[in-house]
């Protein structure tokens, strides 16, 4: 016979969210451009044309940035950027909107195969969640890619 206790141990979750800036310090994002320099100022350009990596930034309602957060980092030729990851990021931090971001070390911009599937597979269960996926953004150094502007989004 099992224990009673047993069965009603669970982990414990708590979310929380602490900005330490007033909402009308935070950068608003209209266009692509305002989206690469937010993402250049928190980007290692140590690293940028060495490692790929996968950032997010999330969004209020009025497009002010709620924070960039570090999704993943990889090797020379791919990383790694798992939606369930994403997505709870976004429903943590009560984001509206997302705009995804990586870069190509080889400082080619256009996007793969795989950089399209994976905007499509994150905007459907956005979607769901009531978060607007806004643009995806391949950057190098010099320069960025956006999807939204190349009319993919």
């Amino acid at each position: 016979m099992v224990h009673q206790n047993t069965l009603l141990k669970v982990a414990e979750i708590e979310i929380s969210y602490r900005p330490n800036y007033k909402p009308s310090e935070r950068p608003k994002i209209t266009i692509s451009e305002e989206a690469y320099e937010v993402l250049i100022a928190n980007w290692s350009l140590d690293r940028i044309e060495f490692l790929e990596e996968f950032k997010i930034i999330l969004l209020n309602r009025r497009n002010r940035v709620l924070g960039v957060v570090n999704i993943s980092q990889g090797g020379v030729s791919g990383t790694l950027a798992d939606p369930k990851v994403i997505l709870a990021i976004a429903l943590k931090s009560a984001a509206s909107a997302v705009i995804l971001c990586h870069n190509h070390p080889s400082g080619e911009l256009k996007p793969g195969r795989e950089d399209l599937k994976l905007t499509r597979k994150l905007q459907e269960g956005a979607k769901l969640l009531d978060i607007e996926v806004m643009d995806h953004l391949i950057i190098s150094k010099d320069s960025f890619y956006s999807f939204s502007d190349e009319g993919l989004m």
